[in-house]
């Protein structure tokens, strides 16, 4: 049964970083956040305005914990007026990808419906009611729609098989596999496996169609000496991958990413670099070329007089700045065009990037100290200029919107919005309130920060969550919560898997620490663990519990626990091999050793940069750094949770350090999910990692005359 959300009145209130909102209850009347506040959450994509910048369409979805009662539609939002939402879509599956018509009268968006297998593309008629008409009807299906410059026809991408020409030859070969009657498969190279798939032989490739019913789908790049490579792939994402195409101005020709290397993965990087191919027909040619930098994600300026696209150098470090770079349109000459990079002095990683409307400017979104902020910056190059210094929260997803830009907006303590931003202040004024209800009734406090220096040197920041019904004077358990990456940082948002004030709950101070390798915090920073992968984080973090338990007295130095995920899953269990001071750990998807996990994981030629060259080589950092080195002096009591799908850390490296703490008769749980990948995202399943998660921690944590004895943890053993 499908429930429907009674969308409210839209409310113009601009929101400072800190402020509360008049629709916020006193905070007696508010309660601990559970774990179904958190997953019923509605989640929003990002918002697509119109052309005209007067509309907005973006996709939410009502989760619940039975995959068949989720409801996802795409929704449609007035940028000019006050009034609510509206719900445009009301099926059974999900649309994908929505976007406007250059006339912004139709919305074009992949979707299954009814008995289909995979995902077509459909088209809404925005001018008169209506339902969406499918326009693909590929065996294979479509995805990532685009619309051509006059309106006439859809660029999309579907996965075919390999020396196909035609769906009709592709349908074929799909009944001839699923006919075989055994599922095998074969490799002859290297990668092998994505994230929780194993890769199979299929490509994805760039279609166009004329957009209306029943027209011909014409795929651009059959029997194209590029997806004849050995090493042919589109840019990965979680998911799979994209060819991210654009457009060219004239509408007679598409540029899109692409890498032709990929089969080098297990031994060198993988470029991407920018192709372009005709609608007309013809081989894709290369535009960008270089061993020095990866181009992808091109964009168009409004006028078309320029091409920009994210720019990555190749180097011998694991990680670099992401910046932007400029070619002028069309490109000449081809195949050695080098960028004019428009970031040169931008000391931050750009994430997503947009023009405004008359091309003047491109607006950018960068993490920056626990936040991610809006920058502006000027077309042709220059100081990116932060729309707010101070804002909080993370923005994702910036477009402009005539004069402005929508994005969508969050912080810890408020869920997603769509927000309209106003430029030349920088202050945002939310535009929905799907979250806002229900939001209100949660006691969760607005996080604290500090700063301190390592002992290295260097300034570390961390975030300090309070738990519900938070009492300054009395003493509260700490956990240290770590981030995964390790090139990521801990957001001033609320995570749906790793949610500080849902770890906060029972009662707990939760702290999480940007250790070295984190971003938001210049190049330099986020370099510096480079060879040093475990040893100088854990250090960085036991410091910042020290010193938060210096500042605050609320903290019960005697109760200390720390928990982590993929990358922190890695530093959990290094410091299950370096310390005693925490009563218990909790470790998800963690490695056991360096090379256990380099020899079986998905992605590993960044390892052997980051960690000195390859195991056989003369690098000491293999074994120093593994906290299986040091399984002698496993002795803190640990729960591990893994997914068995996980290919990123494979699960072999959790059953590693399960046999060591068995070995070591170190009290423990381990906790298998046999259908989750990297992440625990099946809604029970993730509601009983959480309940596990607080039952371990209520064993160690407890009031000092009822459990462990006080700042010792063998006293539970």
């Amino acid at each position: 049964m499908r429930i429907l959300i009674a969308a409210a009145a839209v409310l113009a209130i601009v929101c400072l970083p800190g402020q509360a909102g008049a629709d916020e209850h006193e905070a007696a009347s508010r309660r601990a956040m559970t774990h179904e506040d958190l997953w019923l959450m509605r989640r929003l994509g990002t918002p697509v305005p119109s052309p005209d910048g007067r509309r907005a369409v973006v996709a939410v979805t009502e989760p619940y914990y039975e995959a068949d009662e989720t409801v996802a539609d795409l929704w449609l939002i007035d940028l000019t007026s006050e009034s609510s939402p509206r719900r445009l879509t009301a099926t059974p599956g999900a649309e994908s990808d929505p976007v406007w018509s250059p006339d912004g009268g139709r919305i074009a968006f992949g979707a299954k419906r009814g008995d289909d297998e995979v995902s077509q593309l459909f088209v809404l008629d925005m001018t008169r009611p209506g339902e969406a008409m499918q326009i693909t009807s590929l065996s294979t299906g479509a995805s990532t729609p685009r619309w051509s410059p006059d309106g006439r026809y859809l660029a999309f991408e579907s996965r075919v098989y390999p020396d196909t020409t035609g769906d009709a030859a592709n349908a074929g070969e799909k009944t001839r596999r699923e006919e075989l009657g055994y599922n095998v498969s074969a490799y002859e190279g290297f990668p092998i496996r994505q994230w929780d798939r194993w890769r199979d032989d299929l490509q994805t490739r760039l279609f166009v169609q004329e957009a209306k019913a029943g027209a011909e789908a014409r795929d651009l790049l059959a029997d194209s000496p590029l997806v004849a490579e050995s090493g042919f792939g589109g840019v990965p994402a979680l998911s799979g991958e994209s060819l991210e195409a654009a457009w060219a101005p004239d509408g007679q020709s598409l540029v899109f990413s692409a890498t032709a290397n990929l089969n080098q993965a297990a031994f060198a990087p993988t470029y991407f670099h920018l192709y372009q191919v005709p609608v007309s027909g013809g081989p894709p040619v290369q535009i960008t070329s270089s061993t020095d930098w990866s181009c992808h994600s091109a964009k168009f300026s409004p006028d078309g007089s320029a091409l920009v696209c994210q720019v990555e150098p190749v180097n011998a470090f694991a990680y670099n700045l992401t910046g932007l770079g400029r070619f002028d349109w069309p490109l000449r000459p081809p195949e050695s065009s080098s960028p004019d990079l428009l970031t040169q002095s931008f000391d931050r990683s750009v994430g997503e990037f947009t023009f405004s409307a008359d091309g003047r400017r491109i607006y950018l979104t960068a993490m920056d100290a626990g936040r991610v902020r809006l920058y502006a910056l000027a077309a042709d190059g220059g100081d990116a200029i932060p729309l707010n210094p101070d804002s909080g929260g993370v923005y994702a997803g910036p477009a402009s919107a005539g004069k402005d830009l929508v994005a969508r907006w969050e912080d810890s303590t408020r869920p997603a919005e769509v927000v309209r931003i106003d430029p030349r202040s920088g202050q945002h004024t939310r535009l929905t309130d799907f979250n806002v209800e229900r939001a209100a009734v949660l006691d969760r406090q607005p996080l604290r920060e500090f700063w301190f220096e390592s002992s290295e040197g260097r300034r570390i920041h961390s975030f300090v969550t309070l738990p519900p019904g938070f009492d300054e004077s009395r003493k509260y358990p700490v956990i240290t919560l770590i981030h995964g990456g390790p090139h990521a940082s801990s957001l001033d948002s609320d995570h749906i898997r790793w949610s500080s004030n849902l770890l906060a709950a029972p009662g707990y101070v939760v702290i999480q620490t940007d250790y070295t390798g984190s971003v938001g915090y210049g190049l330099e920073f986020s370099q510096a663990i480079q060879g040093d992968p475990l040893k100088t984080p854990a250090e960085e973090i036991n410091q910042a519990v020290d010193e938060a338990i210096r500042r605050y007295p609320f903290i019960d130095a005697d109760r200390q626990a720390a928990a982590g995920a993929s990358y922190g899953g890695h530093l959990a269990n290094w410091l299950q091999a370096t310390t005693d001071r925490y009563l218990t750990l909790i470790g998800h998807a963690g490695l056991a050793s360096l090379e256990g996990q380099w020899s079986t994981s998905d992605a590993i030629y960044h390892r052997e940069i980051n960690n000195g060259g390859p195991p056989w080589g003369d690098s000491p950092v293999w074994e120093a750094q593994s906290p299986s080195t040091y399984a002698d002096n496993f002795s803190t009591p640990m729960m591990l949770t893994i997914g068995e799908k996980d290919y990123r850390v494979p699960v072999n490296q959790t059953i590693a350090m399960w046999t060591y703490l068995q070995r070591k008769q170190v009290p423990g749980r381990l906790v298998v999910f046999h259908d989750a990948n990297h992440w625990i995202m099946n809604g029970a399943e993730a509601r009983y990692f959480w309940s596990e998660v607080h039952d371990w921690l209520a064993r160690y944590l407890k009031e000092p005359e009822s459990g462990p004895a006080a700042g010792s943890n063998r006293a539970s053993q």
